[in-house]
């Protein structure tokens, strides 16, 4: 007997290989993604302005690094004793504004350069509702700005809307466009988060699943270089069970991440890059081995034998880097 929902996963036509520069972008299961390529050595970017959720604020960064724009004082509030930037996750906030701008406007120029001659752009978008912030409360009279943190600010000061299906189109249809003239050979993988948003309520939730769902299937029809990996569909219709969600009833559990990634690894990544996988992983695994005895000559010849491995891979394939774990294996 069956006891999964049969799921037909179309491998990419060129699948993503190691060589590949590989940036991320979206909500917090873009990370469980990218995560895991970093750890398997891929040349990977992810969330520059951190994590995102909706596509209006996906598109105004991936803007933003296709011109290299520069933030200024202007796009930058100061709450609760700290100096915070409307587009960006939290984690560039601080009490210094000359050094919040200095991160910002650094962290773009690094996605500006990246994106330059990226192979592929991989987006998951995490809801179709965006909170957005009232006219009385923006500087320079600026409107309808949609925020892609509320940084803990008052509920008044902003309004939720859940984006039309049209709306959402035109936005990434225009980022498509942009991010093709910007760099020609990019391909752009979308997925959407299985991450319940349960704040919106179960049916909010899933209007807002769906429209995003509808949005990513035209333009995979539209566009060349446009495909599309079904995580959401992997969580929520073949595991299909509580069993595989953390205790909040929302976020995939490890179990879940790590069927969602084998299946990516098997439609998305190419087969000699995923044999080089299996022994860039038995380095890692070296890696995070604590021995009980390190200075025992069995611990010393696991560590040589790891170090030789590791230098091998290394010239072998120059694009990984493994300086760390030959410094950690040659005891320096």
């Amino acid at each position: 007997m069956d006891f999964m929902a049969p799921i037909n996963i179309a491998k990419l036509p060129q699948p993503i290989a190691y060589g590949n520069k590989i940036l991320l972008i979206g909500s917090c299961f873009t990370e469980h993604i990218g995560n895991a390529l970093a750890g398997y050595k891929f040349e990977v970017l992810q969330n520059p302005h951190g994590i995102l959720f909706e596509p209006a604020s996906v598109r105004h960064s991936l803007i933003s690094y296709v011109e290299n724009r520069r933030y200024t004082e202007t796009d930058l509030f100061y709450l609760n004793e700290l100096w915070n930037s409307w587009h960006h996750h939290s984690r560039f906030s601080g009490m210094d504004k000359e050094a919040v701008l200095q991160n910002i406007n650094a962290a773009v120029e690094q996605a500006h350069h990246f994106l330059k001659d990226t192979d592929w752009v991989i987006i998951t978008l995490g809801s179709a509702f965006s909170y957005i912030l009232s006219s009385n409360n923006l500087q320079n009279e600026r409107h309808d700005l949609h925020v892609a943190n509320c940084h803990r600010a008052p509920g008044q000061w902003f309004y939720k809307k859940l984006l039309g299906i049209e709306e959402i189109i035109a936005a990434m249809d225009n980022t498509y466009h942009r991010l093709r003239a910007f760099n020609p050979k990019v391909n752009i993988l979308f997925t959407v988060s299985p991450v319940r948003h349960l704040r919106d309520g179960v049916i909010d939730n899933n209007r807002s699943k769906a429209r995003l769902i509808e949005v990513v299937h035209h333009l995979v029809d539209k566009f060349p270089g446009v495909y599309y990996f079904p995580a959401y569909e992997l969580v929520i219709d073949v595991l299909r069970d509580y069993r595989f969600y953390d205790v909040d009833m929302a976020h995939p559990n490890y179990p879940a991440t790590e069927f969602v990634l084998e299946k990516f690894t098997e439609a998305c990544i190419d087969g000699n890059s995923q044999l080089l996988m299996k022994e860039v992983k038995q380095i890692a695994i070296a890696r995070k081995h604590k021995a009980f005895q390190p200075k025992t000559n069995a611990h010393q010849q696991f560590l040589k034998a790891h170090y030789e491995k590791a230098k091998a891979l290394a010239a072998q394939y120059p694009f990984l880097d493994f300086d760390e774990e030959m410094q950690y294996f040659s005891g320096m």
